[in-house]
């Protein structure tokens, strides 16, 4: 049986994701910024007898199953197909890829990353020197965010002053930076979509012309350690295997791959 799930059903919806935040990641910061019942977003459940056994949510436009196993796709993709806008689906790769098939419209984008999730460090910290790694000032923002167009792979990403701050605000986000000894901003690292289990990493990166001399490495090591200290997992999203093994080097393990399917409106 599927259906809506409400405030009552917080606490059993909750014991399900939190077993496993990483993959969790979305699911459960939606669920503590908005609750279970809002405007922006929608919850499912399908049940046997009293039991949970999978969720979908809908956030705003964005679709997001979880199951720990096989699931009714077809009941959670009629859930979905009444929506007739433009939606996306996103989730570990292996639930979405069955719920594809019964979505009755065209797609507009298809794509997958690597999954990857830390819960401890491989490389020990304690004798690392991180002064010279700060947390981002208000400031700042205007400069990072310079720094950040700089770097080819980011030029087009979507950073402002107002996502910074926002960030800050409702405690979704942080960044950390490196200076040199000149005082030039040459690195940061940022997390997104932070929640009281966990937290992803994102915007890792140094300004052109100060590469391979670890201070993305140093940067990270540092935001890692202080999410880990609060007990929250930590996750990130790659397709470049180069990079994936420098995050393996620290920590990371692969977790799966995450899928992104954007679909056309309804005809």
């Amino acid at each position: 049986m599927i259906r809506k799930l409400t405030n009552e059903d917080l606490e059993t919806t909750l014991a399900l994701v939190h077993k496993k935040p990483a993959e969790n990641l979305f699911i459960i910061g939606d669920i503590e910024a908005y609750g279970m019942e809002s405007d922006i977003q929608d919850l499912w459940g399908q049940f046997e007898g009293d039991q949970l056994k999978a969720i979908l949510l809908r956030y705003d436009q964005n679709y997001i199953p979880y199951s720990e196993g096989n699931y009714d796709t077809e009941g959670f993709a009629k859930i979905i197909n009444k929506n007739r806008g433009r939606i996306e689906i996103s989730g570990l790769q292996h639930l979405v890829a069955p719920l594809k098939k019964w979505i009755d419209r065209g797609i507009r984008r298809d794509s997958e990353t690597y999954y990857a999730k830390c819960t401890e460090l491989t490389v020990p910290t304690s004798d690392l020197d991180f002064s010279n790694v700060t947390y981002l000032q208000p400031s700042e923002y205007e400069e990072n965010i310079d720094m950040l167009r700089s770097i080819p792979e980011f030029s087009t990403g979507t950073f402002s002053v107002e996502g910074r701050e926002r960030a800050e605000k409702f405690k979704t986000g942080r960044t950390y930076i490196i200076r040199d000894e000149q005082g030039v901003m040459v690195s940061s690292a940022s997390t997104t979509a932070e929640n009281s289990q966990s937290a992803m990493i994102v915007g890792v990166g140094t300004r052109p012309g100060y590469g391979k001399k670890g201070y993305a490495t140093h940067c990270m090591l540092k935001l890692c350690r202080d999410l880990l200290a609060e007990g929250k997992s930590i996750c990130l999203f790659y397709d470049n295997p180069a990079a994936g093994r420098i995050y393996k080097r620290i920590g990371f393990e692969d977790i799966g791959f995450w899928s992104m399917v954007r679909y056309e409106e309804k005809n």
